[in-house]
């Protein structure tokens, strides 16, 4: 059957600040679920506590808005339970890498399959402007007024050094590559993790300028995608090459460098050193990468789950309560 993304939103009325990055979030996800071609029935949207964990109200599917940072852990359940719904979590910056950081890393570590979009705007909006776990060194907030005295979280670091198979990254503004992001998220089996590079307007509005503006972002930023050369620039005259153990920027036809020279992306590569160092650039001296930057297939958790399960009952035949109860060491009391 084919959908539409207005058969995924809710009458509810979308209630966030207005300009907030979540809208952009909202509006792809919609998008994307129309092209998954997963009917909303078979649809859960699981969510912590946080500006984005409104998210589940927003959606014509099932939706469970839980508690704190347990988000993870709630949709790994969901998950085993029937695996045949497709689960997502949308999940902030405070809420899934602060309290909820343990759920996290074990969730990716596992590989369920599950699709965790991490709205990341390295702030805690919802209680009102306290720096996150993913705030710079240094940042002044209502929480640390004289700027915070230690380094933060990089989601991509933590999901990939957690055994992740899938890792993207997108920007919320970004309405024409963002649901092609999150097929691509949902089209992956075993955990797949989407940091959204998200503004909030209120309490940390334009942390994002520098890589994120229309004016900064050709050369602050680098789309990848498999099996296509490392470009970009306002006029796709640069590329990244690989000097020794590091990454560096050239200028192609300049300094001997040609296209030749350019790396070509390889997201399916097991080995995560080349995933990790693309994700890790920062905007300054090498670009921040958008995309799928890591997408490898690996056993998934609850499918082996499943498979475990029916191979025990396969070797035990069908028993009574009573007959289970009796089996093994027992003992008569008389």
């Amino acid at each position: 059957m084919n959908y539409e993304a207005k058969d995924f939103k809710s009458p509810q009325l979308v209630r966030w600040c207005p300009g907030c990055g979540d809208y952009g979030v909202l509006n792809s996800l919609h998008k994307a679920m129309a092209q998954l071609g997963i009917a909303p029935h078979n649809t859960a949207v699981i969510s912590g506590i946080g500006c984005s964990s409104r998210l589940p109200y927003y959606m014509n599917t099932y939706g469970f808005h839980t508690i704190h940072g347990r988000g993870a852990a709630i949709a790994t359940g969901v998950k085993v339970a029937n695996p045949k719904l497709s689960v997502w979590l949308a999940t902030g910056d405070g809420d899934c890498l602060a309290i909820g950081g343990n759920h996290f890393i074990h969730a990716v570590r596992r590989n369920v399959d599950i699709n965790i979009l991490l709205m990341n705007n390295k702030i805690y909006g919802l209680t009102k402007g306290q720096y996150s776990p993913t705030s710079a060194r240094g940042f002044v907030s209502k929480s640390s007024p004289f700027g915070t005295v230690e380094d933060p979280f990089r989601p991509a670091e933590l999901a990939i050094g957690a055994r992740g198979r899938f890792f993207a990254r997108t920007i919320d503004t970004d309405v024409k590559n963002s649901p092609d992001i999150l097929l691509a998220a949902a089209q992956h089996k075993g955990a797949s993790v989407v940091e959204v590079i998200l503004n909030c307007v209120i309490f940390n509005d334009g942390i994002n300028d520098n890589i994120a503006s229309k004016e900064n972002r050709p050369d602050k930023t680098i789309f990848l995608r498999h099996g296509e050369k490392m470009i970009f620039g306002k006029d796709n005259t640069k590329g990244i090459v690989q000097d020794g153990f590091n990454l560096k920027v050239v200028t192609i036809g300049e300094d001997g460098y040609t296209l030749d020279n350019i790396l070509v992306h390889d997201a399916t590569t097991a080995d995560p050193t080349l995933h990790l160092k693309l994700a890790l650039m920062d905007g300054n001296e090498l670009p921040v990468a958008l995309g799928v930057i890591r997408d490898v297939q690996a056993p998934v958790y609850d499918t082996e789950v499943e498979k475990q399960i029916e191979d025990v009952k396969a070797k035990r035949p069908a028993r009574t309560l009573r007959q289970f109860l009796m089996s093994g060491d027992i003992w008569e009391v008389k």
